[in-house]
C-alpha cells in the first residue's frame, strides 16, 4: 500500500500545480506581483518548513524540467510574436538580444570581479547567467497586456533571442572554465556553432512543420495540437544533437509559423498557448524547491547589491546607447531599460555552471536566485506601475477569445 500511498501523493502535488498554473493568470490580475514569482516564492517557503519536497528533486532534474519548459515557452512566445510582428522590429530586437547580452554580460563581470572579489572566470561566469532577461516571466508580465508602440514586441523578442545567445555564451564559459589550457577562442567558437546551426535547423525545421501542417491532413483535429507540440521537440532535438542552439531554432520556427495560415491554427495556439502557463508555473516551483540546496545566508547581501547594480547601472549602461540610433521615444527607451526582467533562465544557467563544478558556482548559483527574485518581485511588479509613469499605453486584453 506504500508504494500505491507516494503514488498518490505524487498526482495530488503534480495536480495541484496544474490547478495552480490555470488559476496563475487570475491570480496575477488580483496580486500585482507576476504569477512566477509568487510560485517560486511558495516553493521556497514550503521546502523550508517539508525539507523532504527538496530531497525529492536534485538540480539536475530540475535543470532538464526547466529546458523542457523553455522549449513550451519559446515556441509560444516565438508563435505569439510572429513574422510580421518581429520583422518590424528586427533591428532593435537583434541589437538588444546579441549586442546587449554580451555587454551586459561584461559590466556584470567587471562588477563580479572589482566589487565582490570573483575571479576573472568565476565572474565571468557570472556574467554570462544574468546576461539574458527571462521570456517566463516576460511572457507572463506583457503576455495579457497589449502595450502601444513596439516595445512589448521589443523586450518579448528580446527575451526570446538573448536566452539562446545567454545559453551560448555559458556554454562556452564553462568549457573555458573547466579546461585548463583553454583560451577565450573556445568561447567565441562554441557560440558562433551555436548560432548558426540553431537558426539554421529553426528555418528548415519551419517550413517543414508548416508543408506538414498544411499538406497532410490527420483523421482526428485533436491531433494537430499534438503533432505541433511534437514537431517543437524534434526541431529542439536536431539543433541540440547536432551541437546547436536548440533554444534559438524553436524560438525561429515559432516566429515563423506564428502568422502562417494551416488548418486549425486557433486550436494550435491554444493548446501551446496553455502549455506554456503550465510550463512557467512548473519550472518556478521546480527551482524554488532547490533553493535549499545552496546557502543563501552568505550571498544574500552580495545577490541584492548585484541586483541593485544589475538593475540601475549595467543594464542602462549595456543597452542605452544601443537604443539611441533606434526610432524610439525617451519614456520608450527608459520603459525598456527597466523591464529586463530576469527569471528561470538564469538559474538554469547558473545551474550548467554547478552540476559542471566550475569553481565558486554554489555561490554564483546563491546569487542568482537572490537577483532573480528581486527581479521578478520588484522590478516584475512595478511594470504596469512604471509604463503609467513614463505615458506607455499597456491595457489589460484576454488572448485567445474568439
Amino acid at each position: 500500500m506504500g508504494e500505491i500511498t507516494n503514488f498518490g501523493l505524487a498526482i495530488l502535488v503534480a495536480s495541484a500545480i496544474l490547478g495552480a498554473a490555470v488559476l496563475s493568470n487570475k491570480l496575477s490580475e488580483r496580486v500585482p506581483i507576476p504569477a512566477p514569482a509568487i510560485f517560486l516564492l511558495a516553493a521556497a517557503v514550503m521546502v523550508h518548513f517539508w525539507p523532504a519536497l527538496g530531497r525529492a528533486i536534485s538540480i539536475v532534474g530540475v535543470e532538464r524540467v526547466a529546458v523542457v519548459a523553455l522549449i513550451l515557452i519559446l515556441f509560444d512566445g516565438g508563435a505569439r510574436i510572429g513574422w510580421r510582428r518581429f520583422r518590424a522590429a528586427a533591428v532593435p530586437i537583434g541589437v538588444l538580444g546579441i549586442a546587449g547580452t554580451f555587454t551586459t554580460a561584461a559590466l556584470i563581470t567587471l562588477a563580479g570581479h572589482y566589487l565582490f572579489g570573483f575571479s576573472w572566470t568565476g565572474a565571468g561566469v557570472l556574467g554570462a547567467a544574468l546576461a539574458p532577461t527571462d521570456p517566463a516571466v516576460m511572457f507572463s508580465v506583457l503576455g495579457n497586456h497589449e502595450i502601444g508602440g513596439g516595445t512589448g514586441t521589443i523586450l518579448e523578442g528580446e527575451s526570446g533571442v538573448n536566452d539562446p545567445v545567454g545559453i551560448a555564451l555559458m556554454i562556452g564559459m564553462i568549457e573555458f572554465a573547466t579546461h585548463e589550457n583553454a583560451t577565450f577562442w573556445v568561447v567565441v567558437k562554441e557560440f558562433a556553432l551555436e548560432m548558426s546551426i540553431g537558426l539554421a535547423v529553426g528555418v528548415a525545421g519551419a517550413w517543414l512543420v508548416l508543408y506538414s501542417l498544411r499538406r497532410l491532413s490527420l483523421p482526428n483535429p485533436a491531433l494537430y495540437p499534438l503533432r505541433s507540440l511534437a514537431a517543437a521537440g524534434v526541431i529542439y532535438g536536431v539543433a541540440a544533437v547536432a551541437h546547436g542552439s536548440g533554444f534559438l531554432a524553436v524560438f525561429v520556427a515559432g516566429i515563423l509559423i506564428g502568422d502562417a495560415d494551416y488548418p486549425f491554427r486557433r486550436d494550435v495556439e491554444r493548446f501551446h498557448t496553455s502549455l506554456a502557463s503550465l510550463a512557467e508555473v512548473v519550472v518556478f516551483i521546480g527551482l524554488g524547491l532547490t533553493v535549499h540546496k545552496v546557502n543563501l545566508e552568505p550571498v544574500w547581501k552580495d545577490g541584492l547589491l548585484i541586483a541593485l547594480v544589475l538593475a540601475f547601472l549595467a543594464r542602462p549602461l549595456a543597452i542605452a546607447p544601443l537604443l539611441v540610433p533606434l526610432r524610439m521615444r525617451r519614456n520608450e527607451r527608459i520603459f525598456v531599460m527597466w523591464s529586463g526582467l530576469k527569471g528561470a533562465v538564469p538559474i538554469l544557467l547558473a545551474a550548467f555552471a554547478l552540476t559542471q563544478d566550475v569553481p565558486g558556482s554554489h555561490r554564483i548559483y546563491g546569487i542568482v536566485f537572490v537577483v532573480v527574485a528581486f527581479s521578478v518581485i520588484v522590478q516584475g511588479s512595478t511594470v504596469p506601475f512604471v509604463a503609467r509613469r513614463l505615458g506607455i499605453p499597456m491595457r489589460l486584453v484576454y488572448r485567445g477569445e474568439p
